[in-house]
This record gives C-alpha cells, sequence and structure tokens, in this order.
C-alpha cells in the first residue's frame, strides 16, 4: 500500500460549464498527494447562493438545507472509499477513491454484469449438459429479485445470507420453470450450488468483501439411484425388439451395463480407444469426460458381442465411431418404452446402466469396492460407494460364506468348546 502525506475532498463550481439559466455544476475534487480527481455531483447552483469558504450552498437560500446534506453525504462516502482502500492495503490515489466512489474499480457491480460475464468467459469452459443448468438457475433468480425487490437487476453488495435464505425459500414455494419437472430438494440444493458459483467469481474479483455462501449449509438428501438385477438386465438382453432405433438404444444400455461408460463416454468411443491390455486381452482406454480421469476397463464378452453386432458401423464419415449413439433425449425416451415392454417396473435413464456396472456386474460379482472406483474413473472412494451399494443379496452371498466357515472351524480337531464359547473369537 502507498501511504498517501496528504487526502482531502472539497467542493468547487465548474463555471466553464456554466449553463444559459446561470445554474453552475458542482463537483467534488478528491486531491491525494497533490494530484486530484474530480467528479460531478449531478447538482448545480448560482454563483451568488455558493459559498467558497464553506464549499456549500448559503443556508440562507431556497433548497440550500436538501442541497448541503447531499454534498455532506458524498463527502462522506469519499471519506468511506479512501477508508476501504486503506483497509484494503490498496493503492491509494485520487482516481482509486473516484473509481471506488462511482463503483468503476470492480469488473461487476450487478447481478445481471456478473451472469453476462460468467457467460461470456466461464460457461464455454463447463460440459453442455452442466452449462445448460445455468440458464434455469438465472431465470429462477430474475424471476426472484424481480418478485421480491420489484427490480429487473439487483447490486452485489445487497446479496448477503439474508438474501440466500429468501431465494432458497422461494425456490421451494415458487411455480417450476416446467410444469413436468416440479423442483424438489435436491434439485433446489443443485440452484444454490450454481449461485454459489457465480459468486465466487463475484468474490475472487473483489466485486464483494465476503462471499455470503461462506455461511451457508446445503442440504442434499441422500438417495438410492435405480440399477437393474441380474434377472432384468437378461430379460432386458434377450427381449425381442423390431424397431431398428429401440434396438440400437437397448444394445448401446447393455454395452454401458458391461463397462461402466457414461453416455457421453459411450457416444466418443472410438477404434483407437481398444487397446491390448497387460493381460493380452481387449480394453477400453479412454478418459473420462466430467473429470478427465484415466479409464481403463477390460471387455467383458457381453460387451464385445455389441461392438462385434455393430462392427460394420465405423467409417470416416461418423469419425470411426464404435457404436451408433443417438442424442441423450432421445435415448431416455426410448429407455422408457423398453422398460414398459419388458416389464421393468424402474425409472430407466442412461445412467442406470453405470449403477448396474457398479453393482450387479461387478460388486456382485465379488470385484472389490476398490478395484470397481477405478473401473468407474472416480477420483474418491466415496462417490463408488453411492452406487455399489450393499443389497440383501450380496448380504445374504457373504453371510452365507460365514456360516460356512464357521462350522468348518467348529469340526476342526483343534476345536474345544466352553462355556464361553459364544464370546470365542474366530
Amino acid at each position: 500500500m502507498k501511504t498517501s502525506k496528504t487526502f482531502n475532498v472539497y467542493f468547487w463550481l465548474k463555471r466553464s460549464c456554466r449553463k444559459k439559466n446561470g445554474q453552475i455544476p458542482i463537483y467534488a475534487r478528491v486531491n491525494v498527494d497533490g494530484i486530484r480527481a474530480d467528479i460531478s455531483v449531478k447538482r448545480s447552483t448560482t454563483e451568488e447562493n455558493w459559498c467558497k469558504a464553506s464549499g456549500r450552498l448559503n443556508p440562507r437560500t431556497s433548497k440550500a438545507k436538501d442541497t448541503n446534506g447531499y454534498l455532506d453525504d458524498v463527502y462522506a462516502k469519499l471519506l468511506d472509499c479512501h477508508r476501504q482502500l486503506h483497509s484494503e492495503n490498496g493503492l491509494i490515489t485520487a482516481q482509486a477513491i473516484k473509481l471506488r466512489y462511482l463503483g468503476k474499480d470492480k469488473s461487476f457491480g450487478t447481478l445481471s454484469e456478473l451472469v453476462k460475464y460468467h457467460t461470456d468467459h466461464e460457461l464455454q469452459k463447463l460440459e453442455q449438459g452442466t452449462a445448460k443448468n445455468y440458464s434455469a438457475t438465472i431465470k429462477y433468480l430474475l424471476r426472484f429479485i424481480k418478485k421480491k425487490y420489484n427490480t429487473p437487476d439487483i447490486n452485489l453488495a445487497v446479496i448477503d445470507y439474508a438474501f440466500l435464505a429468501k431465494f432458497e425459500t422461494y425456490l421451494q414455494t415458487c411455480p417450476p420453470l416446467r410444469k413436468s419437472q416440479p423442483l424438489n430438494n435436491n434439485g433446489i440444493m443443485k440452484h444454490m450450488e450454481r449461485f454459489q458459483k457465480l459468486m465466487g467469481i463475484a468474490t475472487k474479483f473483489g466485486c464483494v468483501r465476503t462471499n455470503p455462501f461462506n455461511f451457508y449449509e446445503f442440504k442434499f438428501e441422500q438417495y438410492d439411484s435405480d440399477y437393474l438385477d441380474s434377472q432384468e438386465l437378461e430379460k432386458l438382453a434377450s427381449s425381442h425388439i423390431q424397431e431398428i432405433g429401440i434396438g440400437v438404444v437397448r444394445d448401446i444400455f447393455i454395452f454401458s451395463c458391461y463397462t461402466g461408460l457414461a453416455y457421453i463416454e459411450v457416444k466418443l468411443l472410438k477404434k483407437n480407444d481398444i487397446v491390448t491390455g497387460i493381460d493380452g486381452e481387449e480394453w477400453i482406454n479412454v478418459r473420462r469426460k466430467k473429470t478427465n480421469t484415466p479409464v481403463k476397463v477390460p471387455l467383458l464378452e457381453e460387451a464385445k458381442r455389441v461392438l462385434d453386432r455393430y462392427s460394420d458401423f465405423p467409417n470416416a464419415d461418423n469419425g470411426h465411431s464404435l457404436l451408433p449413439v443417438y442424442s441423450n433425449q432421445k435415448v431416455n425416451e426410448y429407455l422408457k418404452i423398453i422398460a414398459k415392454r419388458t416389464h421393468i417396473k424402474k425409472h430407466l435413464t442412461f445412467h442406470v446402466a453405470r449403477h448396474t456396472f457398479a453393482t450387479t456386474v461387478t460388486l456382485l460379482n465379488n470385484v472389490p469396492v476398490e478395484t470397481v472406483s477405478k473401473l468407474l474413473g472416480h477420483t474418491k472412494l466415496s462417490t463408488t460407494q453411492k452406487y455399489a451399494r450393499v443389497i440383501e443379496r450380496k448380504i445374504s452371498n457373504d453371510m452365507t460364506k460365514l456360516k460356512a466357515k464357521l462350522k468348518e472351524s467348529k469340526r476342526s480337531p483343534n476345536y474345544r468348546e466352553t462355556a464361553h464359547d459364544h464370546l470365542r473369537i474366530v
């Protein structure tokens, strides 16, 4: 910080801009170390009504009380701008104080300006599936401030913890953007998460002193996503489907069930993504689109059969993609038709395949959760544990093995039953 030797503020008349009716604009002059910056205060007066000694209107003139009170407020704000820069260890100059007073020392000062910056500079860094959700969050924010504050925009300085609490309450009670997609608790928390990222940008640029989300607690509800058990998976694979499009969707869904790849990874899968693994067998070698982490998955026979079925599909026109993958919306639309035809009473989306791979294909076949985590490309084991839930069949299988092991130990010639045998650790 530069220590200023002198700092003062006073008001003066800019006589070079005298109007035809004799009114002269009043300016504030900020002086720091002999360097000045002038600011129009949007008020004017006549020469005879101005007191040069006090830098105010003569108290005996009309409107003097209102104008002088306004000038006092401007003076106090300029002193506060100096104090702010001093407390922030900023460079204190006349121009810096002027820009702080005018609100031009920030990259953006309102919510709309913040949104525009995010749209112009940050949104393109996100995946399309993530980026599209910001438009809904912004629509809810703009509707909220219109209803609560009766204004189309709001200064970022107004956004505090109370604002966040009111916005959360609004999301809990407002009509949804789409009637078919009502807001549940986790949906509301996702909107708050996106709002948090916007305010994080404002904090980094110094547009707000403190991020109000520092005091906010997210309240996500844990839930188990659907997955297919082995009978349902077999029913789906063996079902007869006449329509080519629906059959293609069934096949790529089965492929994902046996590879754990997400929709976008299946869509982008190319010929050169199939490599020879450490065991001499075929492996998939890709990077997760979401986290850019490497994923290596041995090709199971069920997945190979799907690739063989579409072996003629890759060509130069489609970029040598291995499988014909429709849009995500069309895929999920067809999956609901498939679920109805095969009498699978679950909310079938493409992501169910990933859960099926984690639970039915790997965990239930005694693949360690650490290995499953690597196959899914997770960076945290806790993320995998949400997919690979311990289900009743797994518990039953494990306990059956334990019972057999305990019985076997009792048959051992070294086993001696005691009065405290129920406390014995085997």
